[in-house]
């Protein structure tokens, strides 16, 4: 439930940049529904049922979308299905051919009816299967519902080994963790396809593929049931296959998604028209699925500074919810993202951090916002990092934070060991614990410190997406003005990957999709 507003925010201004966001977006959404990607059609695939590896690594729904080259504009699941109609087989029984080197391209198309009802029934099937996964999931969580805090306590594992990080995990959660993020090995956005089976080694992270969902999904929910809490995972659905991870852990009940619309453009250069169709797709997986996605903006803070940048977080909050809503996630679904990162050196820095925060909370109240912890100063003092993250950990409680990143003290130093992420999770224990009724107890001056840094962010913020909206979000982002980062809109990875629907393309996944979560757009082909 939404708590009462603290600061004296500005409605009209608010509703203005609503206004603005829906106008800045909407060419977008129609660049979006004119093109498909590789990325979307091997999802659509997943859907019907297309998995399983080649001898050469390669997973079947990329030996299929390769099969079709340039015919990806007319869909990949015509093709899928039309072989699974002609061989007589179900997916179990074709996906093995494919790997083995069967073209299903070659195979004589049988009549639209037959391949349309055939793919309706597995589309249905899998789609049955996910919602039976948010079943349990919504299940669950009200068993447990009265053991659970707010904000909850999130926390990360990245050892590169998924059984070390099943250790990890449940380590963490029998200690008050309520969310556990796997983090990806480092690059794995990069790579134009998913990774197959459990993994045992990783850079800087885990890869993310099905089997390791699996693994730490059966993992935590047998903790959970330990320590009578539902314990959250999370991973990473961004990158150059984020429809692909979206639905993967739809189907092994994964709980959260980072699933940001530009993140993969500006933090590792993938094109825009690539990453906008492919995160739309993805959002409505996750849409469909339950998932509470977590966008990227804290990340802006990391390489613009935070105290001058401010406005730029809001601005791309009010873009992603707006992307997010035309994708049919729900409020409640929209982990919109912001991060305690301002020059701990600077006056009244506390003041300004609680400010940032407190509006994101007023501007957003349905949403179950991610705060994110300091980074960007930790030095290396740990003591003076432990003071920091308090702090960071009194901002949230104050301000009424959903999904709370715990801060490490070792933070720049190293990947955090058992005892950092213990005294991380007992800080914020004791933090929530200690200020539990806070947010009803305290007011804030209308004409105070506070009060005024919001007018001031949320006036940039607004002139900011003026500013957006006359250049075009393709333009905003090529002249750097989210991140102190410019991409250009036909370069970046991945670019090659997109295509221009053709007049009769067909993806019966996102026409089942569409039609469930009552959205789409007037020029999207049927």
């Amino acid at each position: 439930m939404a708590k009462p507003t603290k600061l004296p925010i500005s409605k009209k201004q608010v509703d203005r940049a609503r206004s603005l966001a829906r106008e800045i977006t909407a060419p977008v959404q129609e660049m979006i529904a004119k093109h498909t990607t590789v990325t979307v059609e091997r999802t659509a695939l997943r859907l019907l049922g297309a998995d399983g590896v080649a001898d050469s690594g390669v997973p079947v729904p990329n030996l299929i979308v390769d099969m079709l080259g340039d015919r990806i504009n007319e869909g990949a699941s015509r093709y899928y299905v039309n072989a699974l109609c002609e061989t007589g087989t179900e997916p179990e029984e074709l996906n093995p051919r494919i790997a083995d080197g069967f073209d299903i391209t070659d195979t004589p198309l049988r009549s639209q009816e037959e391949i349309k009802s055939k793919a309706e029934t597995l589309i249905r099937q899998a789609c049955a299967s996910i919602k039976e996964k948010a079943a349990f999931r919504a299940a669950k969580i009200e068993e447990f519902k009265g053991n659970e805090k707010s904000p909850l306590l999130y926390v990360i594992v990245a050892t590169g080994n998924i059984y070390e990080d099943v250790t990890q995990a449940c380590a963490a959660a029998e200690e008050g963790a309520d969310v556990i993020a796997v983090i990806r090995s480092t690059a794995q956005s990069l790579i134009d396809y998913v990774p197959y089976g459990a993994t045992t080694e990783g850079f800087g992270g885990t890869y993310a593929t099905q089997e390791n969902f699996r693994i730490m999904r059966k993992a935590l929910d047998e903790t959970s049931e330990n320590i009578q809490r539902y314990i959250r995972l999370v991973n990473y659905c961004s990158g150059l296959c984020m429809p692909e991870i979206a639905v993967m852990g739809a189907f092994e009940r994964l709980d959260m998604m980072l699933n940001d619309s530009m993140y993969g453009i500006l933090f590792r250069d993938i094109n825009m028209h690539r990453t906008f169709i492919d995160q739309h797709f993805s959002r409505m997986i996750n849409a469909y699925a339950d998932v509470i996605i977590n966008t990227g903006e804290d990340n802006y803070l990391t390489t613009a500074d935070a105290y001058t940048k401010a406005h730029t977080v809001f601005a791309s909050q009010f873009i992603n919810e707006r992307f997010g809503l035309d994708a049919g996630l729900r409020p409640d679904q929209l982990g919109l993202g912001h991060a305690f990162e301002m020059d701990p050196s600077i006056e009244n820095v506390f003041l300004y951090e609680l400010a940032q925060a407190q509006m994101a909370r007023d501007i957003f109240p349905e949403c179950p916002l991610k705060y994110m912890p300091p980074t960007k100063h930790m030095t290396g003092d740990i003591f003076k990092g432990y003071v920091m993250n308090t702090m960071f950990n009194i901002v949230s409680k104050i301000s009424h934070q959903s999904i709370h990143l715990l801060g490490m003290l070792t933070e720049g130093i190293h990947t955090p060991y058992f005892h950092d992420r213990y005294l991380a999770i007992q800080n914020g224990l004791y933090v929530m614990n200690a200020l539990e009724s806070f947010y009803d107890e305290i007011e804030f001056k209308p004409d105070g410190i506070m009060a005024a840094r919001a007018a001031t962010v949320l006036g940039d913020t607004v002139d900011l997406l003026e500013t957006v909206k006359k250049e075009g979000l393709f333009g905003a982002i090529e002249q750097g003005l989210f991140a102190d980062v410019s991409r250009d809109s036909h370069g970046g990875k991945g670019y090659e990957g997109v295509a221009e629907k053709s007049a009769d393309y067909w993806n019966p996944a996102i026409d089942f999709l569409e039609q469930e979560l009552g959205v789409g757009n007037e020029v999207s082909s049927k």
